[in-house]
């Protein structure tokens, strides 16, 4: 890795910063990615992630991009749309948290950004990708802030959530020059025998909700891996593929 990692803490919360090697060599602005689950997806100790994406940028495939990974304080309450069930007993209910999450984000977080590095501003250069919930709420933010968030990256995102599809359908995506990055493994859900057994279907029927409602296919991608299960490794995996896909170069 060529790059660099920063960390800061803002209002209790670990933010992990990582810097293309191209920041320091060029005066412009780059695109910025928030990144849910802190630096998970892209932590060296995790996976080669950065590696490949620093290859895939240096080959010209992908723009330099700028992450902030955002420590959860409790996923299973930022990362919900709205209240919910808890689908096991060792699990409290879901606690729907997520549009004061996303306003936190846009009002405080990405101020704090701009401030400390050189950001380019607008939907089609700023970026929300995560996995599991945290691609549900990146989903979720897509519809809510799309004059924010342009480009978005949801690996294995959870689609099983209650009333989250029904939600897609009643509420029309704008457009606005938007990419969206989904992915699911066939495996995924396989074992289990809650709502969460519709992973699989659930998002294909988002796929095919964002289709019917006019979203352009040409910028709309959904990679289906056969035999992949929900692991930390096969979300690693995808994540640079997904970051191409939402920042192409040229």
């Amino acid at each position: 890795m060529e790059g660099t990692i920063n960390r800061h803490t803002y209002n209790g919360r670990v933010l992990t910063m990582y810097v293309p090697p191209q920041y320091g060599t060029i005066s412009g602005k780059l695109p910025v990615v928030y990144v849910h689950d802190g630096d998970e997806l892209f932590s060296p100790d995790v996976s080669d992630s950065l590696t490949v994406l620093e290859r895939m940028t240096a080959d010209g495939l992908v723009r330099p991009l700028l992450l902030v990974g955002i420590d959860p304080k409790e996923r299973r309450d930022e990362y919900t749309p709205w209240p919910a069930p808890k689908l096991t007993a060792q699990f409290n209910d879901f606690a729907g948290e997520g549009p004061a999450y996303l306003a936190y984000i846009v009002e405080e977080l990405m101020p704090f950004i701009a401030e400390r590095y050189r950001t380019e501003s607008g939907p089609g250069h700023t970026g929300m990708i995560g996995a599991s919930l945290g691609g549900l709420i990146s989903m979720f933010a897509a519809y809510e802030y799309p004059g924010v968030f342009g480009q978005i990256g949801s690996i294995s995102g959870s689609y099983w959530y209650e009333r989250f599809v029904e939600y897609m359908k009643e509420k029309p995506i704008a457009d606005g020059e938007r990419r969206i990055y989904m992915y699911v493994g066939t495996a995924e859900g396989a074992t289990k025998t809650n709502i969460q057994k519709t992973m699989v279907a659930r998002t294909f029927e988002a796929h095919e909700v964002l289709l019917a409602g006019g979203f352009p296919p040409d910028r709309l991608k959904l990679h289906v891996e056969e035999g992949a299960s929900h692991e930390l490794s096969c979300f690693t995996d995808r994540f640079p593929e997904a970051l191409q896909w939402m920042f192409p170069n040229g």
